[in-house]
This record gives structure tokens, C-alpha cells and sequence, in this order.
């Protein structure tokens, strides 16, 4: 079923995010998270596609096995990065032949040991681009991805708002946000869009915490603050593990209980293959009614 036809008014969709693992041990305990998540009944999961088109194969399986297999509705992550259009359009023929209705367009990330985007000969320079390569070719429901602090990339937030508006001019059906951890971000992003004419759904981008100085570094990557008293709060646990994530937990849990309560039309968690965090942040969610 196509993302967009998920987003119902009054009933929020909820996803979950995995990567492909690297390892035969990474792959039983990914396929431990989707089972124990599975029982959540997300609306959809979404599977990352690796720097470079790194993951391809993987993820491709991992998206028929989770549709096909598992039972779920499954998001398959594409990237320009490393293709060129004649492999992108081999791409999507594989993953609609294995019956996949979604698909995630981006520009991607460069590969380890790169530090800028260097456009591949015969493909994309801009998500923008690939999007319309797809609709112009499949029938796809096409997600874009949206930035409420700004792409660390682009120079101004102007920038990076003209960059969203060419992705849903070019045919994206919904926008799911990069992680924030200050739920004003949020709304004021979604607010300037409305301004601006974007009417299409954004599904906010949570990440519950696990670890500080992980998040450090996540956050450093992508352009998210991290508000100061909630990194007052995760040092001052230096060390101990459970109750760092207990904190994470709760701030993820506050974030989502406002943002349903303001009529946000989905949470997507990013859960890094993990399922605890999420799994006690979704029950406490559902003892509240909200999911």
C-alpha cells in the first residue's frame, strides 16, 4: 500500500527505520527487532541504501522479505550516489517486481573517506531530479526527505526550502523529516511550508537516545541540536548506561506525546536496529491512547 494512502486524518502513521547489517549475526538480530516491532503494527518500515549504492543488494532483499515474507509494509531507500540512471531504473524494476509500492528518494550521503558529493557520470546531481526520473517511469509512491534545522549542506534555509519545494513539485508524496529533538523546529518548519504553498504530509523524524556521545555525533552529522538542558541531563549520568537511555527514552516520549497531541500525521523512528527505546516509548504512547 502507498505511503500516502496510510496518512489518515485523526489516525498517525507510525514507522520504523533499519539499515542493513553487515554481518550474519547483525542480520538475526535486525530480523529479532522487526519481529519484536512487528507487534506494534507500524504502518510501514523503511530500509537505508548504503554511501555509494553500498547496501543495493541487501536492501533490496531485505524490503521483498519484510513485504513479502514478514507481512509488512516495506520502504525501500534509494540514492543517486554511484548510479547512473540506467542502474537506478534497474533498481526500481527489481524492487517493484518484488512487489514494492514505496520507494525513498534521495541524494545521498558520500562514501567513507569522501568528504563533498561528486555527481556519477550518466546520473543525478539533486534529489529532485531522481524524483522525477521515477515518477516519470513508475508507478512508485515517492517520500523526500525534509530538513526542520536546515541541510548541513545547504548555505542558507532559503537554500534548502527551494530544494524541498523542487522534490514535491517533481512529484514527491510525502516528506519525512530528519531526527530534531526540539518540537518547535518542527511546527515552525511545517508552518513555513504551508506558507509557501507545500500542502504534502511531513512525518516527523524521531531518534530516541541510546548513547550521548553517539547522539553527539549524529547530531554534529545532520545539523540537529541537541537542547542544553537535555545534554545537561544525559552528562551528568556519564557512565551509566541504563540511565542514559532512560533519559533518551523520556525525552523521545514527551516529543511524540506532543506532537500527536498537535495533530502531526506520523512519527517515523530512526532505530538504529535497536527495539527497546522504541518499543517502550510506543507502550507508553498506547497507555496514553495517542497511537
Amino acid at each position: 500500500m502507498r505511503i500516502v494512502d496510510l496518512i489518515q486524518p485523526g489516525k498517525p502513521c507510525i514507522s520504523f527505520e533499519f539499515f542493513p547489517p553487515k554481518t550474519d549475526e547483525g542480520l538475526t538480530s535486525l530480523l529479532a527487532t522487526i519481529a519484536t516491532l512487528k507487534s506494534l503494527k507500524p504502518s510501514f518500515v523503511s530500509m537505508t541504501y548504503g554511501a555509494g549504492g553500498s547496501t543495493r543488494s541487501k536492501t533490496i532483499e531485505l524490503v521483498s522479505k519484510i513485504k513479502n515474507e514478514i507481512g509488512l509494509e516495506a520502504v525501500a531507500h534509494l540514492t543517486c550516489i554511484g548510479h547512473t540512471q540506467e542502474e537506478l531504473a534497474s533498481v526500481l524494476s527489481e524492487l517493484k517486481s518484488h512487489g514494492i509500492e514505496n520507494v525513498l528518494a534521495l541524494r545521498g550521503d558520500p562514501p567513507k573517506g569522501q568528504n563533498t558529493f561528486v555527481p556519477t557520470v550518466g546520473g543525478f546531481v539533486h534529489a529532485a531530479e531522481l524524483v522525477r526520473f521515477i515518477k516519470q517511469r513508475f508507478p512508485f509512491c515517492v517520500g523526500v526527505a525534509g530538513y526542520p534545522e536546515k541541510h548541513i549542506e545547504a548555505i542558507t534555509m532559503e537554500d534548502d526550502l527551494r530544494h524541498l519545494k523542487e522534490k514535491v513539485d517533481a512529484g514527491g508524496d510525502v516528506i519525512v523529516t530528519q531526527l530534531f529533538f526540539n518540537n518547535a523546529d518542527y511546527f515552525s518548519f511545517v508552518d513555513v511550508l504551508r506558507k509557501r504553498g507545500i500542502k504534502t504530509p511531513v512525518i516527523a523524524g524521531i531518534m530516541p537516545i541510546m548513547d550521548t556521545e553517539q547522539i553527539k555525533r549524529f547530531a554534529s552529522m545532520c545539523g540537529a541540536a541537541l537542547p542544553e538542558a537535555l545534554l545537561k541531563k544525559l552528562e551528568a549520568v556519564a557512565g551509566n548506561k541504563e540511565r542514559m537511555v532512560e533519559i533518551g527514552i523520556e525525552h523521545a516520549f514527551e516529543q511524540c506525546r506532543d506532537l500527536l497531541r498537535r495533530g502531526v500525521p506520523g512519527l517515523h523512528f530512526y532505530t538504529l536496529n535497536k527495539s527497546r527505546s522504541t518499543q517502550d516509548i510506543f507502550t507508553k504512547l498506547k497507555k496514553e491512547k495517542l497511537v
